[in-house]
Formats: structure tokens, sequence, C-alpha cells
């Protein structure tokens, strides 16, 4: 599933295309994607300008102006891609793909939804009151990257928690965006174990995460977000943080720092990797 590196990468492609355009046109082969799709909300975002693109957590936001100021809520699911295409004058629009479920014309721009699991989502907050109240965003943690998170929220977040912490940072309640890949990756750079139960981090555990979230995020960011099956970004282009895992997948595989055979176990369900010497608290 695109995590957050995955979907800011989408979010930096598409931004110079659609910000400050007219969403000109709209199409949809589809009522419904993981949940239904409001059509008549959808197809009333053309005529207006879109923004610059946002992020929250794993969602993609598109902000338009006009009465209410609504903005199209976006989410990839396990297998959607968004394409950008460019179009030269009187080109006609590329034929539509086998899964592909709806576009958005912005001139000579073209936003094309491909996704063949169909567990994507698009919806539409109608003003800045339903966007606060929206279901899935309410109840959202802080960003990882952002002046929220630090390790005195961690820290207290974790009291009398008897989660794993992987599990525990997993849940976007506490932090949005750390999927099952930089979760395991972060707490390896912290040195943390990732079953250790929640409630005995210390506050310097909870420094030293918070620290290699932030990097091992913005390094993702930086190389394009981790391509393993169906990732892609807007330019069709494959993300390469997948070179720099030092323990996701890599069960069986000496370490990269010590040498010591890569561990693997399954936790909440997602499979998670660590490495017995460089994380022994």
């Amino acid at each position: 599933m695109p995590e957050l590196p995955e979907v800011e990468t989408v979010r930096r492609g598409l931004a110079p295309h659609v910000t400050g355009r007219r969403l000109d046109a709209v199409e949809l082969r589809r009522a419904d994607l993981r949940w239904p799709i409001p059509v008549r909300a959808v197809r009333g975002l053309a005529g207006r300008t879109c923004g610059a693109p946002e992020r929250r957590s794993k969602y993609l936001i598109l902000p338009f102006d006009g009465s209410g100021a609504p903005r199209a809520l976006i989410h990839l699911g396990m297998s959607g891609r968004l394409f950008l295409d460019v179009l030269r004058p009187r080109q006609e629009p590329p034929a539509w793909e086998l899964h592909e479920h709806w576009r958005m014309r912005f001139a000579d721009r073209l936003a094309r939804y491909v996704d063949p699991r169909r567990f994507g989502m698009l919806d539409v907050a109608k003003d800045e009151r339903e966007y606060a109240a929206h279901p899935l965003l309410a109840a959202l943690g802080p960003e990882p990257l952002g002046d929220a998170f630090d390790a005195a929220w961690l820290h207290a977040r974790s009291r009398g928690r008897k989660l794993a912490t992987k599990v525990f940072l997993m849940d976007a309640k506490n932090v949005v965006g750390v999927g099952n890949i930089y979760a395991s990756e972060a707490c390896f750079r912290a040195g943390v174990r990732p079953a250790r139960g929640a409630a005995r981090l210390t506050r310097g555990d909870c420094a030293r995460l918070v620290t290699a979230i932030r990097d091992v995020l913005t390094e993702a960011i930086e190389a394009g977000g981790t391509t393993l099956r169906d990732y892609i970004g807007v330019d069709q282009g494959a993300g390469y943080f997948q070179r720099a895992l030092f323990v996701y997948g890599r069960a069986g595989e000496p370490c990269k720092v010590c040498g010591t055979t890569i561990q693997h176990r399954v936790l909440g369900q997602r499979a998670t990797y660590w490495c017995p010497r460089c994380q022994p608290r």
C-alpha cells in the first residue's frame, strides 16, 4: 500500500501541473471504489480553480476555490496510481485503461486514476467545517514531519500501552503515515526492538524514534518512495528507497551494519524485521 512518502511524492509531482489551473471536466466510469463516490459533488468541482495540492496522512487533498472552498479527498488504496498526462494542442486524450476509474482535466493536463483492486477513494468535503469533521481525518494524530510530533508527545501517548512499539507507531491516532516498511526501518535506526511494549519506551527511546521516523520518511520522499509492487509516481517513475532498506524484506540476510542475521516475525498481522544486535532494547 502506498504510504506517506509515496503520497507525498505524488503530491509534489502533481502540484506544478494543477495549481492555479481550472478544472475543465471530470469523468467517472463508475460510482464507487472502496466506498460510494459522491458523483454530483465531484462533478460540481468542474469550473473551479485548483489550489496547491495538500496531503494529510496518506490522503491527497485538492483544494478548490469558489463557494465553500471545497476539497477533493483522494486515497490510493492498495494498488491505486494517479498518472498525469501533458496533452499537446488538439491532441486527443489517451484511451481509457482497463482499470481506470476517473479523470480530471485541467486544460492541457489530464489526471487519471487507475486502480485494479478498487480499494481507493474519491470524496468531496464541501467546506472547511465538513473537511475538519471528516470521519477519515478528524481522529488522526500529528504529521511526523510537523512540529506537533516530538518526543514528549510520543512518550505521553505510549504510557500504559501494551501494544508492540511497531504496532503502536503504525496507529494513525498516535502519528500518521508511519506504515509497515517505515516503522520497521525507524525501529532499526532507533535501536528499539519492534516487539517491545510501547509502555516500556523511555524518553530517550522516544527521542531516538522521532528522529529516526523523520529521517526515514525524509529520505524516502527524496528517493521518490519505495516501489515494492504497485506504487508508481505521477510521471510513471518508480521509487528507489527500497535500495536503502536496512531490515525490511531482508529476513535471513546479514545486517548491513553488524552482519548479524536479520530476523522476521509477524506483529499486528504485518511482517516485521529487525536485527537482534543493532536493536538490543
